[in-house]
């Protein structure tokens, strides 16, 4: 099968969420699955890969790679949107999967899309999303904020319960009298582990803040149970600041004082709004990574932008979010020294201008792409 990218070498250092390592080879390299996807995906995973290469070129980590077929235009010509032995692959053969984008309009029911997307979410046990939100550079927020203020958010995420299990049903579709009802899963065993993980991060990372989001005095059941473990587990983290917040005042705040924000954590659906209304304080989902984890040495990185049909083929894509989401990956498997090299490049071109249209600029995917391939090289004190 043909490689989007393919290279070796090395050095591993360590950070990221607490985790076990898992066993790799003697040589440490970090096996990464490839699944460019669809529209933009396999043109920003390119870019990502070209970083990454820079990166093992200059000898900051060790890696090799292997693509998979898996999107729209595999579907259509096949029939299959991630078969067993494709998941057993990817569950037994590799330390990390990058993703591109999935989702396509020649997939009008997004069949695909959810088959592989949340497929492998669940299917691995995914439970951790991880959403970093940060200012890389003042003009990128259409906030007004002092000389000395900054945003610097993570948004850690439940991501195998909630609504997106699918839970529920209709009756007398496309009727007058249709019915539907989409019910929300929590389990304590679900919202322990993902409250612990985010307090855990909070510890690791010198953040000292992790409050809920979620809207006990609406819906009692389901996030009273988050409610409550969550309180249950901060009183085991004495120094750590723990606070609850109802999502929609909480969404008004993000936007007044982002600042006073360090760890977010909140179930499925209320995550994936507020990382995205997070993102647009930051710049936008053309700068927002992503990582899926499981807290065993496993996980998916993905921009989280989606697939933009609309640029596909224009050249005009940001590739920073997927580059982005290649340095988390190197990051949570060990090669913490390239993910510094990685982010000081994306921050260096944002300074210099090198920015594709989405953030005001003129470059093209690839040529951003390259230049960050080329400066990944030089130290994170020097740009």
């Amino acid at each position: 099968m043909a490689l989007l990218c393919g290279v070796r070498l090395a050095t591993i250092g360590s950070g990221g969420l607490k985790r076990p390592v898992r066993k790799r080879d003697p040589g440490g390299v970090i096996r990464v699955a490839l699944i460019p996807g669809d529209g933009i995906g396999p043109e920003v995973l390119r870019e990502a890969c070209r970083v990454l290469e820079a990166a093992a070129a200059a000898g900051l980590l060790s890696v090799e790679f292997e693509e998979f077929p898996h999107g729209a235009a595999h579907y259509l010509a096949t029939g299959e949107t991630l078969g067993e032995d494709a998941f057993a692959r990817l569950r037994d053969g590799f330390d990390a999967i990058l993703l591109g984008a999935v989702g396509d309009e020649r997939v009008p029911d997004g069949a695909h899309a959810r088959d592989i997307l949340l497929g492998l979410r669940f299917g691995l046990d995914l439970f951790v999303n991880l959403r970093p939100v940060r200012l890389r550079a003042p003009d990128l927020t259409p906030l007004r904020l002092s000389d000395d203020e900054t945003i610097d958010i993570a948004i850690i995420r439940e991501n195998t319960e909630g609504f997106y299990t699918g839970s529920g049903g209709s009756l007398r579709e496309g009727t007058p009298q249709e019915i539907a009802i989409s019910e929300s899963v929590a389990t304590y065993y679900g919202v322990e582990r993902v409250v612990r993980a985010a307090f855990e991060f909070a510890c690791r990372t010198g953040r000292e803040r992790v409050t809920l989001a979620d809207k006990a005095n609406a819906v009692p059941h389901v996030y009273g149970l988050w409610r409550r473990t969550f309180l249950e587990v901060a009183a085991g983290y004495p120094d750590v600041e723990a606070e609850t917040r109802y999502v929609d005042a909480l969404a008004m705040e993000l936007v007044r004082d982002p600042g006073r924000f360090d760890v977010i954590v909140t179930e499925n659906l209320l995550g994936d709004i507020l990382s995205d209304l997070a993102a647009g304080l930051v710049g936008g989902l053309g700068l927002a990574p992503s990582a899926n984890l499981d807290l065993k040495g496993r996980g998916l990185y993905e921009p989280v932008h989606g697939s933009a049909p609309e640029l596909a083929g224009t050249g005009t894509a940001n590739p920073m979010a997927a580059v982005l989401s290649a340095a988390m990956m190197a990051r949570e498997n060990g090669a913490a020294e390239a993910a510094d090299h990685i982010e000081a490049a994306v921050d260096r071109a944002l300074r210099e201008g090198i920015r594709t249209p989405d953030l005001g600029g003129d470059r093209g995917t690839e040529e951003v792409g390259a230049w960050l391939a080329e400066k990944v090289t030089e130290s994170p004190s020097s740009v």
